[in-house]
This record gives C-alpha cells, structure tokens and sequence, in this order.
C-alpha cells in the first residue's frame, strides 16, 4: 500500500458519463441511453443522440428541455446518470382549461356560483 498521494485519481475531459434522453408522444415514445464526453452540453448530447432524426418534430428553439423534470438551459453541462427529457409543446393553457371547467361546473350546478368551489351539502341554499 502506498502512502503517496500522486495515486488518487483525477478526472479529465476524456472521462465518459452515462446519461439518458426521452421523448415522448402520446403514440410513441423512446427512451436512449447514451456514454458521452463529460463536458457536453444538452444541446449537444441531443443532438449527438440521433432522436431529432427520429422525431423531426423536435426542434430546440420550441421545445423545452429539462434534467430529472426540472427545466434547464440547452447550454447546460450534463453529469453522470442525468435524464435529458424533450418537453412537446402545450396544446392549451392549463389556466384557460381550469377557468372553463369552472365555468362549466357553475352553469351544471356542481359548483358554488359565488367561489366557483364545490357545493357545501351542509349549506341550506344548496339542499333540494
């Protein structure tokens, strides 16, 4: 055994990660699991993975990206074991959807008129 410090290991820029990048439509989904140089960017660790020629409706100046659900900058550097996921564009605004729903259950009589919250079955307005 040595007692010499020199042996400990030190990590340069020819160090591999494992990382893994996922798309999904509500149709087909795909899941890859990539080795890539340590320094690389997302954009670049996208782009190095081939899933843009699998979906070609991916394209980064639209879609969001995120690390382990948590969204990130494309010129962010990937660390070992990191999940790179491609978020599709939203298709309404989950605001608007509530706001309608809302609305919806109001005119139905499933909601309080004045709160827009559930009817309180306790209240005499609210018994038939």
């Amino acid at each position: 055994m040595s007692d010499n410090n020199n042996d400990q290991f030190i990590p340069n820029a020819e160090d591999k990660v494992q990382i893994e990048i996922v798309y999904g439509l509500p149709y087909k989904q795909e899941l890859l699991t990539l080795v890539v140089a340590q320094n690389i960017t997302v954009e670049q660790a996208i782009n190095e993975s081939g899933i843009k020629d699998m979906f070609e409706e991916i394209d980064l100046t639209v879609n969001k990206v995120g690390i382990w659900n948590r969204a990130v900058k494309l010129t962010e550097i990937v660390q070992d074991l990191d999940r790179i996921e491609i978020y599709r564009p939203l298709i309404a605004d989950p605001k608007e959807v509530r706001k309608r729903r809302a609305e919806k259950a109001k005119l139905e009589g499933r909601a309080d008129k004045t709160t827009g919250g559930r009817l309180n079955p306790l209240r005499a307005e609210n018994k038939e």
